[in-house]
């Protein structure tokens, strides 16, 4: 099991990656079975490749964005954040904050990830 040093350096690293908007490189933090779901009441993307096609997605549409986990708390091998994204659209960002649970595996990749937030988190400027 991962100690929470260990669960907030994947965080860490998870955040750069992100930030980084390389699908294959987001892909490669989760195992090859893994569950992911942004947000959580969405059907689940499972395995890398659904996994980076979803971000594929993201990064083509927006211009940009900065992802940032505001706090970190670990339980076991389970990490959540609070975060905050904001995507620049071109003309105009949003703003989406939210919780995302993590499942960290024995190999330190992410087993699962689960975003909570929906229209009330979300904000257009």
């Amino acid at each position: 099991m991962p100690t929470p040093d260990e669960l907030r350096s994947a965080i860490d690293h998870y955040v750069t990656t992100i930030n980084g908007r390389e699908p294959g490189a987001i892909a490669d933090l989760f195992t090859e079975d893994a569950v992911q779901a942004d947000p959580a009441s969405r059907p689940p993307n499972v395995g890398r490749d659904a996994i980076a096609a979803f971000f594929t997605d993201g990064i083509a549409a927006s211009v940009g964005w900065v992802f940032e986990a505001e706090r970190i708390h670990t339980c076991g091998s389970t990490a959540a954040i609070d975060f905050r994204i904001t995507v620049s659209l071109g003309e105009g960002s949003m703003v989406i904050s939210g919780i995302e649970i993590f499942e960290a595996a024995e190999d330190g990749r992410f087993a699962s990830a689960h975003a909570y937030w929906d229209d009330a988190d979300v904000t257009i400027a």
